[in-house]
């Protein structure tokens, strides 16, 4: 099963799930993967951004995309290869692929500066993994401070057509949606797939630009397939509605620095992981910070009863 431009709907982005002592909790592995089959995702990405993946080993990385591709037979499963060097990135690539990936997704180093870089970069990454591997264009300026451009963007999926899906996480970004569609609408652009990140936060309006759904990590990720299910059935003020009710919780699970945390103790709290633990170096939620999301699950559960969990 190769990821194809024509992929929409809603692939989380699943968290790695560790023991309290920073062992990989395999248990917790298979019960994700489960709830993402439950809920109606289109597809899975493992090891990204927010899953810890530079605190793995190699061995470790490859293991957790396995159990995850065996677990996931029926979906496209995504393994983030992003590393600082192309050795490290083709040997991960290719164990993952050979193990039934979908594709890769990869993130530019934050040297980049100019456009030519980025373009360059991406053409070099392509030389090292293989033209035959699909791979998600990861645009997070926020986090990697690499500007990409519509036009960048337009260069790379023009020269490279391993380039099937863009992962959008600008902001703001709502116009480099619009552009990119109406280059496609004009024909200056082949089509991709853009799925969407910022944990949810712009999701409403990003479907009603032309996203093809979410590729993020928010800790209702059964809530971002209802709202892009509501979107395409043109169901506007239901996916509004929806969205609104979980747009505090977004926004508080969106903080740098601890929005990890956040979300792996509310998975925790929704019986999914067995704990909460990040590897080292980690911050942990404080006792007023937990207070904070217990808060805003009591007032989400008078909306969404998703939210109404059983007493901590």
């Amino acid at each position: 099963m190769r990821l194809t431009s024509d992929i929409r709907g809603v692939m989380p982005i699943a968290p790695t799930p560790f023991h309290d002592d920073g062992s990989i909790d395999t248990a917790s592995i298979d019960r994700l993967t489960d709830f993402y089959l439950a809920c109606g995702a289109t597809g899975i990405t493992v090891l990204g951004q927010l899953g810890e993946a530079p605190k793995l080993e190699h061995d470790e990385s490859v293991a957790i995309a396995r159990q995850m591709i065996r677990r996931a037979s029926k979906l496209p499963v995504v393994v983030g290869v992003s590393a600082p060097g192309f050795a490290a990135m083709r040997a991960l690539t290719r164990e993952v692929m050979d193990a039934g990936a979908a594709g890769v997704m990869i993130a530019p180093p934050n040297t980049l500066r100019t456009d030519d870089q980025v373009v360059g970069y991406y053409r070099q990454a392509v030389d090292a993994i293989g033209a035959d591997v699909p791979f998600v264009l990861q645009d997070y300026p926020l986090t990697f401070s690499v500007q990409m451009t519509p036009g960048v963007i337009r260069r790379i999926v023009g020269e490279l057509p391993s380039c099937v899906m863009l992962k959008h996480e600008d902001w703001p970004g709502l116009e480099k949606i619009s552009t990119l569609r109406g280059w496609e609408k004009d024909g200056s652009m082949r089509h991709i797939a853009i799925l969407c990140g910022n944990g949810g936060l712009f999701l409403d309006y990003e479907m009603e630009r032309g996203a093809d759904g979410a590729n993020t990590g928010y800790a209702f990720p059964d809530m971002l397939c209802d709202v892009v299910r509501l979107s395409a059935a043109g169901q506007r003020e239901g996916a509004h509605d929806l969205f609104d009710a979980h747009l505090p919780l977004l926004r508080y699970e969106q903080q740098p620095g601890v929005g990890l945390a956040v979300r792996k103790y509310i998975l925790r709290r929704r019986g999914l992981l067995a704990s909460a633990a990040q590897r080292k170096p980690a911050a942990p939620l404080t006792a007023a910070a937990q207070a904070e999301v217990e808060h805003l699950l009591q007032r989400l559960a008078r909306h969404d009863a998703r939210a109404k969990l059983p007493a901590a």
